[in-house]
């Protein structure tokens, strides 16, 4: 699974290959087949337990600090992280620009990741504004989510983790992270 994680971080999903992954780790392929029976299923688990990872980092997040620009640094730093290692990307946020390409499974898991991100922001974001209407929250959540992953995105593209600091830098001093 961790070598896996690391090829659709790197390649994308579509660049996932029973074969590679039987190589990596030393193995036949039939061997990965057998726990995984399609790619459908293996992205699908993939996707699973890389939103499973997220949601209990974010859930820790809330738990260590109440303040605002505390848990909002935690979690950009979590998207930067996949730029540090490699130039990778989230995961899930390289599976969705594949999304026409996908099996019904492995979507359905990567729209569970963006709905995770989207509650928990919200969520973060009421803790500091509890006057503010849900939807209200809701909006702010997934512009902060789309401007995250779209920033990751332009950072890989020019091979830069600078431009994706800049461009979180640019969103805290316009108002978009708190």
């Amino acid at each position: 699974m961790a070598i896996a994680r690391l090829m659709v971080q790197a390649n994308g999903y579509t660049a996932l290959s029973f074969r590679d992954i039987a190589g990596a780790v030393g193995v036949k392929s039939s061997s990965v087949h057998y726990h995984f029976p399609t790619k459908g299923s293996l992205g699908a688990e993939l996707a699973r337990r890389y939103t499973q990872e997220m949601n209990d980092y974010l859930e820790q997040a809330l738990t260590e600090s109440l303040d605002a620009g505390a848990f909002m640094a935690r979690y950009t730093d979590v998207f930067r992280a996949a730029l540090a290692n490699e130039n990778r990307m989230c995961m899930c946020g390289i599976m969705a620009a594949e999304h026409d390409e996908l099996p019904p499974e492995v979507q359905h898991e990567v729209a569970r990741f963006s709905e995770i991100n989207v509650l928990w922001l919200a969520r973060a974001l009421a803790l500091f504004r509890k006057e503010e209407p849900t939807a209200k929250l809701q909006s702010h959540a997934l512009a902060i989510y789309a401007a995250v992953e779209g920033a990751q995105l332009v950072a890989r593209s020019r091979s830069d983790i600078k431009v994706y600091d800049q461009t979180i830098d640019a969103f805290r001093a316009g108002g978009l992270l708190p």
